[in-house]
This record gives structure tokens, C-alpha cells and sequence, in this order.
């Protein structure tokens, strides 16, 4: 007498329906996406960065208004009073450098700064020709207590992140520069919005 074959032993669902075992998850693509994920258009790529740098220039522009209401400084200002503040007392020059931004412009920046009473400006001992700019005992208070150049919740959320994230946002804005083809455009050091006429090249005049 022969044995019949062993029949597989098959799950029933409550509903009676038959249970193969455990549900197949879908592949993922290169981005993590599940393979019955809508695929994003090309196009739409776009739209969604043009949408994110309107929201940041929006987010930007806010916080340089409760920056000049609450502390009655501009951020070019602050930045140039926290650059001090770290680096010591610094020429013209190496202060331009460290804020990115124009010789020309700092020097208007430290004009106003030292009507303030934020800043000196001092003679060097060993070159008397070269001025150092350096902050007052007021510039140091503010130095102090000066806000984050950032906004308070873009400074915050940074800092709970890891440094490997810190870097790559760091990057990637960086990328987005380049693309732009925007690094010779002055770079105020702190979030900030106005006109950059002074920024742009400046088309050569038509005969008359």
C-alpha cells in the first residue's frame, strides 16, 4: 500500500481565506521609495526647489525685521560685531574677509557701527598706518548677548542634529551656490534680505 504524498499544511484566515505566510514587502528604489510610490516628474523637482527658496527668503526676511526691532542692528552689523568678538580686532581687510563681504562695504558697516558706539577704531603700535577695529565694552556686551546669526528655530534644530547631517546640509547649500553660479554675490553673515545692485556687475556705459 503506498503512503500518500504529505500534503502542505496552508494557513486559513479568520475570513477563511488562504494564508500563504507572511506578506512580500516591495522592492525600493534608490531613494527608499516603495515600488507603488508615484513617480515625482522631473519638471516637479523644480517647482519644489523654487517653492523652498521662496519660503527660506520669507522666513528670512522676518527674522532680519525682529533682529532690528529687538536689538536695533542690522545683521551685517551683528555679524561684523561677532567676527570681532572671536577673532580679536581685525584691519578692514581681514574683517571684509571673514564676513564675506566687500572692503567697501565693511568700511560703511564700521562707520555706523562706531557711531554706535559698538566699535573703535585704533592705530597699530608697530604700523601706524594700519587701523585695527575693535569692540567696545558695549560691542562686548552684545557680542555676549547677541542672538543667534540664524533663525531661532533653523540655530536650534541644527544643533539637535548629528555633525554627519550638520555637514551635509552644509554641502548641499553650499552645491546649490555653485548651481546658482552665485558666489561672487556678497554673502552678508547672517540671514538677511535687500537689494544687490552693489553685488551685481554693473554694465559698462553706452556712448553718447
Amino acid at each position: 500500500m503506498s503512503t500518500p504524498p504529505e500534503e502542505k499544511s496552508t494557513k486559513r484566515s479568520p475570513s477563511g481565506a488562504a494564508d500563504s505566510g507572511p506578506a512580500q514587502k516591495p522592492p525600493h528604489d534608490s531613494l527608499g521609495r516603495g515600488s507603488d510610490s508615484p513617480q515625482i516628474p522631473k519638471t516637479s523637482y523644480e517647482l519644489r526647489i523654487f517653492q523652498s527658496l521662496r519660503r527660506i527668503i520669507r522666513a528670512i526676511e522676518i527674522h532680519s525685521q525682529k533682529l532690528a526691532q529687538t536689538h536695533q542692528i542690522t545683521g551685517p552689523q551683528l555679524g561684523c560685531i561677532l567676527a570681532i568678538g572671536e577673532n580679536g580686532s581685525l584691519t578692514t581687510t581681514k574683517l571684509a574677509q571673514t564676513v564675506f563681504l566687500s572692503p567697501s562695504t565693511v568700511v560703511g558697516i564700521v562707520d555706523r557701527l562706531e557711531k554706535k558706539g559698538l566699535v573703535a577704531r585704533t592705530r597699530g603700535l608697530q604700523d601706524r598706518r594700519q587701523v585695527q577695529i575693535g569692540l567696545t565694552e558695549s560691542g562686548k556686551l552684545l557680542a555676549q548677548s547677541a542672538p543667534s546669526p540664524l533663525q531661532d528655530t533653523l540655530a536650534d534644530a541644527l544643533k539637535g542634529l548629528p555633525e554627519l547631517e550638520q555637514v551635509s546640509i552644509t554641502l548641499a547649500l553650499e552645491k546649490v551656490v555653485d548651481l546658482m553660479e552665485a558666489g561672487r554675490i556678497e554673502a552678508a553673515p547672517v540671514l538677511e534680505t535687500g537689494p544687490l545692485s552693489s553685488a551685481l556687475p554693473k554694465k559698462p556705459p553706452t556712448g553718447s
